[in-house]
C-alpha cells in the first residue's frame, strides 16, 4: 500500500487594510452634475484610471444604472473589461487608439477621439473591411493645451479626410482647457476663441457634429459657456475638485455651486502597540525622536499601499474618534502613529486613513496639501493590492 498525504489547506486571507467605496455617493454626486448642467447637456462620466483609483467597472456599473449613457476612458485597455462586464453605454476613448487596435474598436462599438490622418485612414479601411457604415469618431482640438489634438492650421486637411471617409462619421468635436480653475486665466478666453474658430471650420467643411465637449469638472463649475451639450466630469463624480484661483490667490467663488461628497473612505486595523520612552528614535533613518513617553501603534500599510511617503511626520489618521498623527517615515509596508492621547486603544481597531468620523475628516484634499500634489494623484495611488469594498 502506498501511503497517502493530504496538503493542509491554505486559508486566503487579507491584510487588513481596505477601501470602501460607496456607490450611492457616487450615484448622488452624478446626480448634482447633471442637475447643475440640466437635463438637455450629456454627461460623459469619465472612469479612467481605474475610476480614479474607485474601481472602474463597479463605478460603470452604479453610473450606468443612475442613467449614464457615456462613459470616459483612456483607451482600449480600459474600455475592455468595461464591455465584458456588461456596460452597454457609449465609451470614448479620450486619448486615441494605437495601430492596430482599430478593428477590435469597431467591434467593441468604441468611439475614439482622432486628430491626426492616419488614425481616418485605418479606421476607414477597418470599418470599410467590417462592412459598418458609420463608425462615430470624435475630432479633437489643440486650442492651447499643447499635448494631444489638431493644430488649427491642420484642420481643413483633416476635416476634408472625414469628408472623403465614407465610412467614418464626425460624432463630436472637442477640445481641453488648460485652467479651467483659474477663473481669471485669459487663456480660456483665447482657447475658447481659438475652438470657436474651428467650430466654424468644420462647419463650412459640411461636418457635423452631434456633440461638443470642452469642459471637465473644473469648467464645470466655473464657466457656464464651456458646457455645450456635454461635459466630461472626472473627480466631482468622486467627491472632490480642485481649489478655484484668481490672480493667485485660493477663493471660494462658485465652489458651493456643486455640492458633491467623497465616495472612498480608506481604512486599516491596529496591528501592534508598543510604550517606547523618551528620546527613542522611530523608523528608518530615526527621523523622529519621541520627546516624552509614547505609546507607538504600528499599522500595517505603507507607501506599497498608496500611502504617500510625504504624508512622513506629517499626516494624521482618526481612530477612536481622535486624530492621531504619523510620526517617522512611512515605509513600505508599515506605518507608526502616536496614540498616547488615545484613551484603550487596542490592536484590531480601525482606523481611517482617508475619511470622517464622528466630526473629524482626513480627505485627498488634506493629504495633496501634505504632499504638494493634486486629490487625483492621491486617489489614483491608492494600490491595487488595497481590496475595493463596495456598498450601494
Amino acid at each position: 500500500m502506498i501511503a497517502t498525504t493530504t496538503e493542509p489547506k491554505v486559508r486566503s486571507s487579507t491584510r487588513p487594510t481596505w477601501a470602501e467605496v460607496s456607490l450611492s455617493s457616487l450615484r448622488r454626486n452624478f446626480r448634482a452634475v447633471q442637475q447643475h448642467v440640466g437635463s438637455k447637456v450629456t454627461i460623459c462620466a469619465v472612469v479612467k484610471a481605474h475610476a480614479y483609483g474607485h474601481g472602474s467597472v463597479e463605478c460603470a456599473r452604479a453610473l450606468e444604472a443612475e442613467g449614464a449613457k457615456w462613459f470616459g476612458v483612456t483607451s482600449l485597455d480600459e474600455a475592455i473589461p468595461l464591455r465584458e462586464a456588461g456596460i452597454q453605454g457609449r465609451i470614448l476613448l479620450m486619448t486615441g487608439f494605437w495601430r492596430g487596435e482599430e478593428e477590435e474598436i469597431i467591434r467593441l462599438r468604441l468611439t475614439p477621439i482622432i486628430w491626426e490622418p492616419w488614425q481616418v485612414e485605418l479606421l476607414e479601411k477597418a470599418a470599410a473591411e467590417l462592412c459598418v457604415p458609420q463608425q462615430p469618431v470624435h475630432l479633437k482640438v489643440d486650442t492651447g493645451m499643447g499635448r494631444l489634438g489638431v493644430a488649427p492650421a491642420d484642420l481643413p486637411a483633416l476635416c476634408s479626410a472625414l469628408s472623403a471617409a465614407r465610412h467614418l462619421k464626425l460624432e463630436g468635436l472637442s477640445t481641453h482647457l488648460a485652467c479651467s480653475e483659474m477663473l481669471d486665466a485669459t487663456s480660456v478666453e483665447e482657447q475658447l476663441r481659438i475652438f470657436g474658430e474651428a467650430q466654424r471650420l468644420v462647419g463650412n467643411a459640411r461636418l457635423q457634429s452631434a456633440f461638443v465637449h470642452v469642459a471637465n469638472t473644473g469648467a464645470i463649475i466655473s464657466r457656464k459657456e464651456t458646457w455645450h451639450n456635454m461635459v466630461r466630469p472626472g473627480i466631482a463624480l468622486y467627491g472632490y475638485h480642485l481649489p478655484f484661483r484668481r490672480a493667485g490667490s485660493e477663493v471660494c467663488d462658485g465652489t458651493s455651486q456643486l455640492a458633491v461628497t467623497p465616495v472612498l473612505t480608506w481604512k486599516t486595523r491596529v496591528l501592534s502597540i508598543r510604550d517606547v520612552g523618551a528620546n527613542q528614535s522611530l523608523g528608518y533613518g530615526g527621523t523622529y525622536v519621541t520627546k516624552a513617553p509614547a505609546r507607538i501603534a504600528v499599522l500595517p500599510v505603507g507607501y506599497a499601499d498608496g500611502l504617500n511617503r510625504q504624508l512622513s511626520s506629517r499626516g494624521r489618521v482618526i481612530v477612536r474618534e481622535h486624530y492621531a498623527p504619523i510620526v517617522g517615515r512611512i515605509s513600505m509596508d508599515l506605518t507608526l502613529i502616536d496614540a498616547t492621547a488615545i484613551p484603550g486603544i487596542a490592536a484590531g481597531d480601525e482606523v481611517i486613513l482617508l475619511g470622517s468620523s464622528d466630526g473629524l475628516a482626513v480627505d485627498a484634499r488634506e493629504h495633496a496639501a501634505i504632499a504638494n500634489t493634486i486629490p487625483y494623484e492621491i486617489l489614483c495611488d491608492i494600490s491595487k493590492r488595497v481590496p475595493r469594498k463596495y456598498s450601494s
